[in-house]
């Protein structure tokens, strides 16, 4: 069965994940067993899909209909290619201005993210399949509306995007606090995709080796970090300066 937001019961799952439904998470009741629920397991490891495994009063408070065991979470968006996006905006003559976001995982941040995103002309944000923030009704609320109006990629992982996106002559910079250098000592004029990490960790020390360039906010006061939204609108305004 579905509604506008969800999924419930394991063979439903099942079929809408085979049918290519946009799915942000499946939420799996602790202790769940049978051929189905084994069946349902394999299929989210082989699509990368973000899960979480919850008492069965989590799932109640999800749906009130016969779960199963299983609820998923589908996305009001449709998810674009990472490939015909890039095409895309490199044939449109303008020079490309992308946003990575490393498993960004709390919804209001993202939601914050791609309203100023979209407000700074982002040509499409970059998320990883798995350990990022889905997108939900807190999504569009913090975002005022903004994800319908930007593209949003899924990749298997955010390494992938960025040698695609390297490949296509885009330099990937990194907003982390591990360089010497500010966002002001870095050009942001030629085509570009800025990564920012997760609200904890920051990004993986692995993605952080592949990147062109490293950039760092100044900080002046005794506060070690800026949060991520805060941040990104900071590294994104700096970039508009520059090519305005």
């Amino acid at each position: 069965m579905e509604n506008s937001t969800q999924i419930f019961g394991i063979r439903a799952v099942i079929e809408a994940i085979n049918a290519n439904k946009a799915i942000d998470k499946v939420f799996i009741q602790k202790g769940l067993k049978g051929e189905l629920s084994h069946e349902l397991e394999s299929l989210i490891r082989k699509e990368g899909i973000n899960t979480s495994y919850v008492p069965v009063e989590k799932l109640n408070r999800l749906t009130k209909n016969n779960h199963q065991g299983v609820v998923a979470q589908i996305s009001p968006i449709a998810f674009y290619n990472i490939e015909d996006l890039v095409l895309n905006v490199n044939e449109s003559g303008k020079t490309p201005l992308f946003l990575l976001l490393d498993q960004l995982s709390d919804v209001r941040n993202f939601g914050a993210i791609i309203r100023t995103a979209e407000c700074t002309g982002v040509d499409g944000i970059i998320i990883q399949k798995s350990g990022s923030a889905p997108v939900n009704g807190d999504t569009i609320k913090t975002s005022a509306g903004a994800v319908f109006k930007i593209p949003i990629c899924k990749v298997d992982h955010i390494k992938d995007a960025m040698f695609y996106l390297q490949a296509s002559g885009i330099k990937v910079i990194a907003a982390t606090e591990k360089t010497d250098n500010t966002l002001y000592d870095v050009s942001f004029k030629e085509p570009c995709a800025i990564i920012m990490g997760s609200e904890g960790r920051g990004i993986n020390p692995s993605v952080l080796k592949l990147v062109d360039a490293k950039a760092k906010l100044p900080l002046l006061g005794e506060i070690e970090s800026l949060n991520v939204s805060v941040a990104c609108g900071a590294f994104l305004y700096e970039a508009i300066r520059q090519r305005m």
